[in-house]
């Protein structure tokens, strides 16, 4: 089909803001000129792409078929001018999607070896779930992600490379002192408040799998969406926190691990990137900080 590709681009900025003003704006094109594009292009396609009134612009069904095409290719674009801009200079740029977590907790030491190292580099990082980091990835929005392991959502697409082992804990406060000497099983753990991670999040399908093959329901007290904040909850005694045990403060005198009869099965960070892109030069020496990871 003979489309003219700025057409395409065009779409894009519409669909990305909804709005045919700010699609002129950024384009730096008249807004009757966004309007005469777009319907070109619904007359080319045969399809509305956008339903339109006085007060606001939304995709149509085929319009968001349309536009989940066209997005990954307009951040393959970005991302090749950005590796030929690179090219000519010495720094480069990292684009990096991570939790609040693992940023605070882990990656913080090689994004400032790398600062460091590189200090005309531009790095971005975007705070995400596992989860939603695997799809910037697979996007194109990012060009490598650092999260936690299993995740379903790490397609074919991910080279992956696992950097670190670590094991998930129970906490708790000295309101649930008497747990401190002892072990309790899954079953046990339902009779106290559980606070933990929302749906949203590996965590969570990996506990909620863990009760699950021991054919128990786990209904939380507390869903959120920082460890951060559970560790303050667990503080003040709301209920029994799950959480990653590299975010467990160290020593802390107010807080403790409630052990399980039962082991937990390991989790892991990795390092992943888009198989199907290659990788630059920034990126590349970034990635090398994890070949020996303890």
């Amino acid at each position: 089909m003979d489309i003219n590709y700025e057409l395409y681009k065009v779409f894009y900025y519409v669909a990305d803001t909804l709005s045919f003003s700010e699609a002129s704006k950024k384009l730096y094109i008249s807004q009757s000129a966004v309007s005469q594009s777009i319907k070109t292009l619904e007359k080319k396609l045969g399809q509305t792409l956008f339903t339109r009134s006085t007060k606001k612009v939304c995709l149509t069904p085929e319009g968001e078929i349309l536009l989940r095409h066209i997005e990954p290719a307009v951040h393959l674009i970005r991302k090749g001018e950005s590796q030929i801009l690179e090219s000519a200079s010495t720094g480069g740029q990292i684009r990096i999607g991570a939790s609040d977590t693992i940023c605070r907790y882990f990656l913080v030491p090689y994004l400032k070896r790398f600062h460091h190292a590189f200090p005309n580099a531009h790095i971005k990082v975007t705070n995400a779930t596992s989860i939603k980091c695997a799809e910037l990835l697979e996007s194109g929005q990012v060009d490598l992600i650092v999260a936690n392991y299993p995740n379903a959502y790490l397609g074919n697409i991910a080279s992956l490379k696992k950097i670190k082992d670590f094991q998930d804990v129970f906490i708790a406060n000295t309101a649930f002192e008497e747990l401190r000497d002892k072990k309790l099983s899954l079953r046990q753990l339902l009779d106290y408040p559980i606070i933990m991670l929302d749906k949203k999040s590996t965590t969570s399908e990996f506990l909620h799998t863990l009760f699950q093959r021991h054919q128990l329901d786990l209904v939380p007290e507390i869903e959120l969406s920082s460890n951060d904040l559970l560790i303050d909850l667990a503080r003040i005694g709301l209920g029994i926190a799950f959480i990653p045990d590299y975010c467990f403060p160290k020593g802390a005198e107010d807080l403790f691990i409630v052990q399980t009869t039962q082991q937990l099965p390991s989790r892991q960070l990795v390092i992943a990137s888009n198989s199907h892109l290659p990788l630059s030069r920034a990126i590349e020496e970034f990635m090398n900080y994890f070949e020996q990871v303890p």
